[in-house]
């Protein structure tokens, strides 16, 4: 009897002892034996620390509204393991994703000589199989970890934006942010567009850019987002311009994020990989329409809800940045971590915006969850005077959240995909 696909990944948890193993010989060998389909005539791979799901959905919303056919790939997923693929606009179906993963299955191999993929290694493989089937224009890929090492990396991309550098990840790619930078600049390829997306970028990733041969394009430098009164302009060294909406993601750093996303269109057009596109109405109309979940996402509610998957300082220091800017009374933080993430660096980011912490356990969610017990001590550690209580789990804190706090003010859900996921869950006040 087949597999259903809650079926195949629990036994894609299990087929590697490990959760995460960088390389690309093992996919690519199992990439090849399936005839190593190309996903689209323009492939676009995304990578970098923060920002990589909104640059992908805002490429995503540019090119649907040029008309391109586009696929997308992503990871973590939220609330169903079909948003990770998605092609026109839709979440892949669990047929076409256990049909994906059979024949993943066929060309791993059996017995001895199995190839032994890991759960995002699958994914990967059968976004790509995927999207080779489906007739795309446009294929954008979201790295999950890094870089230079990561599943993704089998393809050549025509392009490659690389968002943000911070410290994450560091176990896998190094302790700071040029370590960081020249693992992340592993997708370039020479003569190919990369977009440089931030204003200061470490000089690690600008030093593996320049020699890998890529045409790099840097925020700042080559192209600009400057705000007006109405809406905001991008700007490109070459004399194009556009005056372009507000995005409708909420966060300021969704500027940047969409000024890499043009960058990108821009660079493929001018350099014929794709053919020539209404870029000015195509951004316009992606911006109004763009839609992602849990960046900044405002669940309404009095007091106000939002979710956000941030889970790093550098996500952290945005959002006190956006905390700050609307001058709530009160914000209430409903808090959850990995192990593997700093902690600390978030909690001191974030600490003068936050007037009550409601700790979540996230080690039921997952393996790599930490328990309430050892996030309350980080907190402690780090910021002494905090107020603050412990749950079990994110709807206990999120429940004791919305019974302390009062009209007009602000519960903020971070941390991570866990906590975004188990909010979104929940039923509204």
């Amino acid at each position: 009897m087949p597999r259903t696909l809650a079926e195949w990944l629990a036994y894609q948890e299990h087929v590697n002892p490990h959760s995460i193993e960088l390389g690309l010989e093992r996919v690519r060998t199992v990439w090849r034996r399936m005839g190593a389909p190309a996903p689209a005539p323009c492939v676009v791979t995304v990578g970098g620390t923060n920002g990589k799901g909104s640059t992908v959905a805002l490429l995503e919303a540019m090119l649907h509204a040029a008309g391109r056919r586009v696929g997308c790939y992503t990871s973590p997923h939220l609330l169903r393991y079909n948003e990770r693929v998605r092609i026109d606009g839709r979440d892949a179906t669990d047929d076409a994703l256990t049909g994906a993963f059979e024949r993943i299955e066929v060309a791993r191999g059996t017995g001895a000589d199995a190839v032994p993929l890991t759960y995002f290694e699958y994914g990967t493989l059968a976004a790509l199989d995927l999207f080779a089937r489906a007739g795309l224009d446009v294929a954008v890929l979201e790295v999950g970890l890094g870089g230079r090492l990561d599943a993704v990396n089998i393809v050549d991309a025509d392009a490659v934006a690389i968002t943000t550098i911070d410290l994450d990840h560091m176990d896998w790619l190094g302790n700071d942010r040029d370590s960081i930078g020249r693992e992340k600049a592993g997708i370039a390829r020479r003569g190919r567009p990369a977009i440089v997306g931030e204003l200061d970028p470490p000089t690690g990733l600008l030093d593996a850019l320049a020699a890998s041969g890529a045409q790099v394009q840097r925020a700042g430098r080559d192209f600009s987002a400057q705000r007006q009164g109405q809406g905001w302009r991008w700007q490109h060294r070459d004399g194009t311009s556009f005056d372009l909406p507000d995005p409708a993601l909420a966060a300021p750093v969704q500027y940047a994020n969409a000024a890499t996303a043009v960058a990108v269109l821009h660079a493929l057009g001018t350099g014929g990989r794709i053919a020539p596109m209404a870029l000015s109405q195509a951004a316009a109309d992606g911006l109004r329409a763009v839609r992602v979940p849990a960046r900044l996402q405002s669940l309404g509610g009095d007091p106000l809800l939002v979710v956000d998957v941030g889970h790093n300082p550098q996500a952290a220091r945005a959002l006190a940045d956006w905390l700050q800017a609307r001058d709530f009374p009160r914000v209430h933080a409903v808090y959850g971590a990995l192990a593997d993430k700093d902690v600390a660096g978030v909690l001191v980011a974030l600490g003068p915006q936050v007037d009550h912490w409601h700790l979540a356990g996230l080690d039921g969610a997952s393996p790599r969850g930490l328990p309430v017990g050892a996030l309350a001590q980080a907190l402690r550690q780090a910021l002494p005077q905090a107020v603050s209580d412990a749950h079990a789990d994110v709807p206990a804190a999120l429940a004791a959240a919305r019974t302390r706090a009062q009209p007009g003010e602000c519960i903020l859900a971070f941390g991570s995909f866990f906590v975004a996921s188990a909010v979104l869950a929940e039923p509204a006040a």
